[in-house]
């Protein structure tokens, strides 16, 4: 048995193409280090201090954005099991942790009012709480929930990319209301159209994952899945054995490998798999 095609998850190549022109649009105001380039206004409460606190959210950001390309591509991760733990370290230490720790700051101190400031707070304390547990499912050597909760967490990382569209959509449909319902009011409809922007883009992925990882437990499910592991089992001990070779002070760890005798939880088993299938 061997590999499945790479190009047989077509959804990596737009996703990944969306996260090139999303990065590229959105670091050039920050990696030039002036605040007057600021696409966010700075409140009073923190002043240009706020610039500084959002510059390493933007780029620890970008690194967790870029990174969960290759984590969640199911060919990468069992072709490479070794790079796929190593990009994971610098997902979670050098991305996500940083980033969410200044998302705290800057959604604690947003411009944009008490309903976006609601919404960025519970968004980056999800995200820090879903990112260290992952982790921790994994150093247990709990590779299922590992899997599990490392979706949630990149469901909220590439939730920024919603934000955005959702913003960019309610700024073009209620532009014309300006005058009449917000009263010509422009800062209240900054308010408004990013107050909705805020919840609809981390909501409604994070529904849309969770429905996915519920799916597994179908019977049907399954059983589909129990096969194609079998089918898959020989090459990836293969794969291991590779690995251990080229790598000895970073074998595998079981988590693309399963072992004889080891305990997998029915129907959760391979839940990254199916759920970016």
């Amino acid at each position: 048995m061997t590999y499945a095609k790479w190009w047989r998850r077509p959804w990596i190549f737009p996703f990944g193409a969306l996260v090139v022109i999303f990065l590229a649009f959105e670091l050039p105001p920050y990696l030039s280090f002036d605040p007057v380039r600021s696409r966010v206004p700075q409140p009073a409460s923190l002043g240009v201090a706020h610039y500084w606190t959002l510059v390493p959210h933007v780029l620890f950001g970008g690194v967790a954005l870029s990174t969960a390309v290759l984590q969640v591509w199911p060919w990468f991760r069992r072709r490479f099991p070794v790079a796929h733990r190593r990009i994971g370290r610098v997902y979670v230490f050098g991305g996500v942790l940083p980033a969410g720790l200044a998302a705290l700051v800057i959604g604690s101190f947003t411009p944009y009012g008490p309903v976006t400031r609601a919404s960025d707070v519970i968004l980056a304390v999800l995200w820090l709480a879903c990112t260290v547990t992952g982790w921790r499912m994994a150093r247990a050597r709990r590779y299922a929930d590992h899997r599990r909760w490392m979706i949630r967490s990149f469901t909220l990382t590439a939730s920024i990319i919603t934000n955005r569209i959702w913003g960019a959509a309610l700024g073009i449909a209620l532009a014309p209301q300006i005058d009449t319902t917000f009263h010509g009011d422009v800062d209240l409809f900054s308010w408004v159209v990013s107050s909705f922007a805020a919840w609809m883009g981390w909501t409604i992925p994070l529904i849309i994952c969770e429905w996915w990882l519920e799916r597994d437990r179908s019977p049907s499910r399954r059983r589909a899945v129990a096969a194609r592991r079998a089918a898959d089992l020989p090459e990836r001990r293969r794969a291991a054995d590779v690995s251990a070779g080229s790598d000895t002070a970073d074998a595998p760890t079981g988590h693309d490998v399963e072992r004889p005798g080891e305990h997998v939880p029915t129907g959760r088993s391979t839940a990254t798999e199916t759920a970016v299938s």
